[in-house]
Parts: structure tokens; C-alpha cells; sequence
């Protein structure tokens, strides 16, 4: 636990040094920041003579989310930090992973015209985790990921669609992207003769901790607007065609909705879809459903 928070307070602390630094060197109305932190909590407790099942244990889940963007006649540079982590911890467990999900992706374009809906872009994208998790389906619990287990790094140079300030695509042809396991021995745990683990390193070479992969085209759409007052809904997509096997394109879903009342309370719905066959040859889906307090600044 000790180690969770020391990561916590970095990355938080480092996030909000980042898009301090990049307001402080220009002075001006170019740049547009918006951040908030959520924490969602509930408990629940059953007394011995309790006949209609349950065991005592208590959630909490943590969000937060900073954003600095900056635009000057032709140039666009957005900077995207989001951090999700929730716990649920019970009288035969002390922690069971629900969400956990670090993203960053800091990417710069440059119109094509001075009124046009198209640019060049370059793109840096970080998704990782740092909780370990396991298989709660098999009785013995083996670990199935870990802290930085995996952890994927793409970077990208193509063209962007930008019809609206809230929605835009990129097409990146030969995108380059870098799966790496801080634990590469994480296929050990697992039992190699059920072929549902057959994958379980994440497509990475026994006994190596980074798998590189070029991508003859790799498409990533984002939506984030305010769909009614102090309702916001925002959703990603990224397909990953990797040149060796265009018959297995990776795809991923994240999409968030929040709704704010009173002044500090929130309602949040979460929903992350995945079909990557390195992983699994299945349709991944983790859903969320949280109420607690949120801030805004």
C-alpha cells in the first residue's frame, strides 16, 4: 500500500507540475486548463444473525483527471492526464482490484490551412496500471497483470479530422507502439495447459519485457462535450493494425459519463471494451457504476 501511494502522490504531483509548466511559459489566453478529483466511497455490514447473505466490506475509488490545452492561429498542442483506481476490500480480502487505469497523451497539430478542418499532428500516448490483479474465476487467484504489467507506449505522426471543437479522428499510418511487463515472469503464475492464458504475457516473448510493433494504420477517435447542463460524456477509441498480423486489429473503447449535482456530488457511469487477441481471443468488458464527491478547478 505504501508503495500505491507513493505512486499516486508522484504521478498526481508530476501531472500538475507538467501543465503548470506549460501555462507558465505563455501568458495568455491560448491556453485552456480544466481538471477535476472524484471519490467515490460505500460500505456495507451484516451482523451474524444475518439470513440473507452478504459479508462486511467496504469500496473506494479515486479519479482524477487534469487537461491543458493550447491554441494560437495554426498550432493546437493538448495535453490529457487521467488516473483511475478503486478497491474493494472485505472480511476474505484485503484488496480486490475493480478499476485501475492510467492514461496520458500529449499530442501537437498544426492546421493545414488557417481555417481548416485538417492537420498534422505528433503524438505521445501513455496507458498503463499499477495495481496487481488476478483471476477471480479460478480458486487459486493467479496474478493475470501487475504494476506496469503491461503498460503501452505510442508514438504517432499522421492527420487529423477536427470538424469540432469535441470530436476529432486521427489517421496515423505507421504508428509505432511498445508493450512492455514490469514483471516478465508473469507467465509463471499462470497454468500454461488452459488455453484461455495461452496469452497471458500479452503477446510478449518469454523471458522479454518489451514487444515493439509497427502499425500499417492506426485510427483513434475522441468525443468529450457537455451533452446537457453539468452532464458531460466523453469517449475514446483506438484501432491498432499491426503490420504482421492485419487479421488481429487491436481495439479499444473507453467512455465516461458524469453527471454533477448539488455542488460537490456526482453520479459517474464507466464502460472500457477491449479485443486485443494478445490478451484474449474475447471481447473484454469491465462496467462501472459510482456516486461520491467531485471537484472541479
Amino acid at each position: 500500500m505504501k508503495k500505491w501511494t507513493f505512486v499516486l502522490v508522484t504521478l498526481f504531483a508530476s501531472a500538475n507540475t507538467f501543465m503548470s509548466m506549460a501555462q507558465e511559459a505563455v501568458k495568455d489566453t491560448s491556453w485552456k486548463k480544466n481538471s477535476q478529483f472524484g471519490l467515490n466511497l460505500s460500505q456495507g455490514t451484516f451482523s451474524g444473525s444475518w439470513q440473507g447473505g452478504g459479508i462486511n466490506n467496504i469500496s473506494l475509488g479515486v479519479y482524477f483527471n487534469t487537461k491543458a490545452e493550447y491554441t494560437k492561429d495554426r498550432d493546437n498542442w493538448v495535453n490529457d492526464f487521467q488516473f483511475q483506481l478503486g478497491a474493494i476490500s472485505n472480511k476474505e480480502d484485503a484488496f480486490l482490484k475493480s478499476v485501475d487505469r492510467i492514461f496520458f497523451d500529449s499530442k501537437y497539430g498544426r492546421k493545414l490551412g488557417t481555417n481548416s478542418k485538417w492537420l498534422f499532428f505528433a503524438n505521445l500516448n501513455f496507458l498503463s496500471q499499477i495495481a496487481n490483479g488476478r483471476d477471480y474465476k479460478d480458486e487459486r487467484r493467479p496474478f493475470i497483470s501487475g504494476f506496469f504489467t503491461p503498460a503501452y507506449i505510442t508514438e504517432a505522426i499522421g492527420i487529423e479530422w477536427k470538424p469540432q471543437k469535441y470530436f476529432s479522428m486521427q489517421f496515423a499510418p505507421g504508428a509505432v507502439r511498445q508493450t512492455i511487463l514490469g514483471n516478465k515472469d508473469l507467465y509463471l503464475n499462470i497454468d500454461r495447459l488452459n488455453p484461455e492464458y495461452q496469452f497471458a504475457n500479452y503477446g510478449v516473448e518469454r523471458g522479454k519485457s518489451i514487444k515493439n510493433e509497427v502499425a500499417l494504420m492506426q485510427l483513434v477517435m475522441n468525443f468529450d462535450k457537455d451533452i446537457a447542463k453539468d452532464v458531460n460524456f466523453k469517449w475514446r477509441y483506438q484501432a491498432f493494425a499491426s503490420v504482421k498480423d492485419l487479421a488481429a486489429i487491436d481495439n479499444r473503447l473507453d467512455a465516461q459519463l458524469t453527471a454533477k449535482f448539488a455542488k460537490y456530488f456526482n453520479v459517474n457511469l464507466g464502460l472500457i471494451a477491449i479485443y486485443d487477441q494478445d490478451q484474449i481471443a474475447k471481447m473484454q468488458i469491465a462496467q462501472s457504476i459510482n456516486f461520491g464527491f467531485l471537484y472541479k478547478w
